[in-house]
């Protein structure tokens, strides 16, 4: 057993953790936020990177801190139920219904839309997302070291590709920084900090923390400290990769407004910017590696969804649920980029709150004994703040009358909560339930119940 690795140790399993997290997906939503920005970029960029990169840090940690075998595991320490009904709401999300289809969409957008005619979009988006989501079905029914080896040579061929571009960004910029657009005008940092959450990387962070922490465990790190520490210098390689990459495709979206327009996502701004510094060959080698990782990682979530989901229902054959949701994923890609990001909004604002009020409550556990108590009391005032906000954020993106109950509560909200309207009202209200009840557990020594004990060396 040993406690502590060389630094290409840690390096190794922070490029394998980049890997998990970076997906296509995640290069389109600094880039429309860097167009939509403007001049006010830095800010919006900052808080960006506040979600975008440190809540998967965090919740990384907290897989290592919380010793749970997996996600059900620890979201059961609210309530046996909760953990399943979180955890498969999560997978969901991460999965068919938004993260799964977004490849498709963005490998469309990016690496196929260039080539067809503005005519037949919604026909060229139908053929490719139904031979994109075969493709994945097929590798999913099937699994092979091919998909495995494909990831681990774009990861760095990606890196690379865009390494080159941004350093052209840097050097011969595409154009001037414009004036930002109005919902950046004001409070740029907040909306930046919120754009984070469409990167999903905090909720897949749950996911993938165990994934890490099995990869320490196999180099003999065993303990509970050594785990922890090894978890915290291997995401923090992780990070540095993907805020580079952040704030680079950032800066190339604030330069691309005034030469190509403002568009309704960041899909088709890495296409145009290969095209501009490097013609066609440039346009044809980002479509091809944009469309390899849209595919592994396409892979990688019907995989892990059918995998889950058969844990759940073992009388389901697993390769009914990949046939399932490769089917989902077909139709909802089907909707177009912008669509399925818009219907995503409200429900991250649902799930931010309560997996983060989870990461906070598994990094204070031992304070108030691992109490079920207080994990079931904050996660309750977060569920009750949070859903408020999913409906809100529902309701203003589909222009939707507010329900009159809705406005009494969110107007209670608005008077009671100090950063309601920055969508953090959940935040004061749960640390202020995690004190109270800690503190009742304390004075009368309830125990730890629904937490198994631990022994002190190992996780």
């Amino acid at each position: 057993m040993q406690n502590k690795l060389p630094f290409s140790k840690y390096f190794v399993i922070g490029v394998m953790l980049f890997a998990l997290f970076f997906g296509a997906g995640n290069l389109i939503f600094p880039a429309s936020l860097g167009q939509q920005a403007g001049s006010n970029i830095w800010p919006a960029v900052a808080g960006f990177l506040v979600t975008g990169i440190g809540l998967p840090f965090l919740g990384i940690l907290a897989m290592g801190v919380s010793g749970s075998k997996n996600l059900q595991e620890l979201a059961g320490r609210v309530h046996p139920l909760y953990g399943v009904i979180f955890t498969a709401l999560l997978y969901l999300t991460i999965g068919p219904f938004f993260a799964a289809p977004r490849t498709g969409a963005v490998a469309y957008d990016i690496g196929i839309a260039p080539f067809v005619s503005e005519g037949y979009g919604q026909i060229g988006l139908f053929v490719f997302t139904l031979l994109f989501f075969i493709v994945t079905m097929w590798f999913s029914l099937n699994p092979a070291k091919i998909v495995d080896n494909v990831g681990k040579i774009l990861s760095p061929a990606i890196i690379v590709l865009l390494m080159v571009l941004l350093v052209m960004v840097f050097v011969k910029p595409i154009g001037a920084i414009e004036a930002p657009q109005e919902a950046y005008t004001h409070g740029a940092f907040m909306k930046g900090f919120m754009e984070g959450y469409n990167t999903m990387d905090a909720l897949a962070s749950l996911v993938f923390g165990i994934i890490v922490i099995n990869a320490i465990r196999s180099m003999g790190v065993t303990s509970a400290r050594g785990i922890l520490v090894t978890s915290a210098k291997s995401g923090i390689v992780a990070v540095l990769f993907l805020g580079l990459i952040y704030v680079g495709i950032a800066y190339l979206g604030a330069t691309t407004t005034g030469t190509f327009g403002l568009f309704d996502n960041g899909g088709p701004v890495l296409g145009k910017a290969a095209s501009y510094y490097f013609g066609s060959l440039g346009t044809v080698m980002l479509s091809i590696v944009i469309l390899l990782a849209c595919l592994t990682t396409s892979i990688g979530l019907v995989t892990a969804c059918g995998e889950y989901f058969h844990t759940l229902f073992p009388k389901i054959s697993y390769k009914k649920f990949v046939l399932f949701f490769s089917t989902i994923c077909f139709v909802i890609a089907n909707f177009g980029l912008s669509n399925i990001i818009n219907f995503s909004i409200p429900v991250l604002m649902f799930l931010y709150p309560l997996a983060v009020a989870l990461m906070l409550l598994t990094f204070l556990s031992k304070l108030f004994r691992h109490s079920r108590l207080v994990y079931t009391a904050a996660i309750v005032v977060t569920f009750f703040i949070s859903i408020i906000d999913g409906l809100k954020t529902f309701c203003d993106l589909f222009k939707i009358d507010y329900f009159g109950w809705m406005k009494a509560v969110m107007a209670f909200y608005d008077r009671a909560l100090p950063l309601y309207n920055q969508g953090l009202g959940w935040l004061l209200p749960v640390l202020i339930t995690i004190l109270i009840t800690g503190f009742i557990v304390r004075i009368g020594n309830f125990s730890g119940a629904g937490v198994k004990k631990k022994s002190e060396g190992t996780i």
